[in-house]
């Protein structure tokens, strides 16, 4: 149901880096590219993850209790995208490990402080 997910950037060219190398690990590739706002997705289309320069001028800030969930194919592939968004200079916000029941996922920050996490059900 959803179709994209939008995360605010004072910086485009930095969260770009970012976003090119942690989403190709989905294979996603850029399927917007503007001055203000580029959106990824992965073969297949939407749904899409999206960076952009607040609209109304301000400062970008974290929203408190948002978090981006990106679905895994694996185990390993939640092992691989965690690791990846830590290379890319992200911050651990939890390990990859199981959380209940079939539920497993490891938590990250992007460079902005955004909160995500890469999870696998099964």
């Amino acid at each position: 149901m959803i179709g994209y997910v939008t995360l605010g950037t004072d910086d485009m060219a930095r969260a770009a880096a970012f976003y090119d190398a942690l989403l190709g690990e989905y294979g996603a590739t850029r399927m917007m590219d503007t001055e203000t706002f580029i959106a990824w997705t992965a073969p297949g289309g939407p749904p899409a993850v999206a960076i952009t320069r607040p609209f109304d001028g301000k400062p970008m800030s974290v929203g408190n209790g948002v978090m981006v969930a990106l679905a895994a194919t694996s185990k390993e592939q939640v092992d691989a995208i965690h690791a990846k968004a830590l290379a890319l200079g992200g911050a651990d916000e939890g390990a990859p490990g199981p959380r209940g029941d079939g539920f497993y996922a490891g938590y990250f920050r992007d460079l902005d402080g955004h909160k995500l996490n890469a999870f696998f059900m099964g």
